[in-house]
């Protein structure tokens, strides 16, 4: 297990012999990150890592767990002096105080309802020779299990000849998740595994790379599920366990149907009402 040091937070030679200097606020961020780490004392087990290539674009896939997951899958790079641009929505770019950082570190903002902007701003990424991050479920999933894929990463890969890093993060559910209090604990480990890249074969469609990716993420995730060394302290402490490992964790059906209804809640909160039935509430008020 590794836990940062001070002395991995002021190490010269951290980012490589020669970095990038435009790339000064992302390493400024990750020091800082070190610094949490090292105050918390997360222990960590980042295992993969010669899978992500030296040098040239390629994808990282993973799984989504946590709000915390890009800082951990970030580590996973590190050691091969890479920084992953991980694509995130457009919301946070819009934060007043996350926004900048975003934005200087290279992230991509994703509008779900121009993704099109978004996959052409990644592929251009990509061919550049930057590592991009995603999480193709979307969104955290509740039930601590894989959910269902975008095709986007997929499509991304062929488009830009790039292998995609299946990749697992587990843990930091404890810390952060959706439907659940932050909690500040020190001494939580953190799994984070890298698989062996899948490069896109001749021919092959997206939606065959994507089960391939999606079958990947599952063998890891479950590698860092039955490997992490902690177990819950009692019945009140299962809820970060999926239901096949003995969790109280919402089961994957369960969650399908709230996505649903969480949706369709977000769905009629836009919807604005028309014009002429605001005036009519208005005459009626008066």
């Amino acid at each position: 297990m590794y836990t940062a040091s001070w002395r991995d937070v002021v190490r010269r030679d951290l980012f490589g012999p020669a970095p990038d200097p435009r790339d000064r606020p992302y390493r400024l961020v990750i020091r800082l990150a070190l610094i949490v780490f090292r105050l918390f004392r997360f222990r960590f087990d980042v295992r993969g890592s010669e899978h992500v290539p030296v040098t040239g674009g390629a994808i990282i896939c993973s799984n989504h767990v946590s709000y915390f997951d890009f800082t951990f899958l970030g580590l996973g790079a590190l050691p091969r002096h890479r920084l992953v641009r991980f694509m995130a929505k457009a919301a946070v770019f819009g934060h007043w105080f996350a926004g900048p950082f975003m934005r200087a570190m290279q992230h991509i903002p994703v509008d779900r309802k121009a993704g099109a902007a978004a996959f052409e701003s990644a592929v251009r990424a990509l061919k550049d020779g930057q590592v991009v991050g995603v999480f193709p479920e979307a969104t955290i999933s509740r039930s601590f299990t894989v959910k269902d894929l975008k095709a986007g990463a997929a499509r991304m890969a062929i488009d830009a000849g790039v292998p995609i890093i299946p990749a697992a993060v587990w843990g930091g559910q404890r810390l952060a998740t959706k439907g659940h209090s932050v909690q500040w604990r020190r001494g939580v480990p953190v799994t984070v595994i890298l698989g062996e890249p899948l490069v896109p074969e001749t021919g092959e469609k997206a939606q065959q790379l994507l089960r391939r990716t999606r079958a990947a993420m599952e063998a890891l995730l479950d590698e860092a599920q039955r490997s992490y060394p902690d177990v819950p302290a009692g019945d009140d402490d299962r809820w970060w366990q999926p239901v096949h490992l003995g969790g109280t964790a919402p089961r994957p059906d369960e969650i399908a149907a709230l996505d649903a209804v969480e949706a369709e809640g977000k769905g009629k909160k836009l919807r604005k009402p028309h014009p002429v039935t605001r005036l009519r509430a208005r005459l009626r008020r008066r």
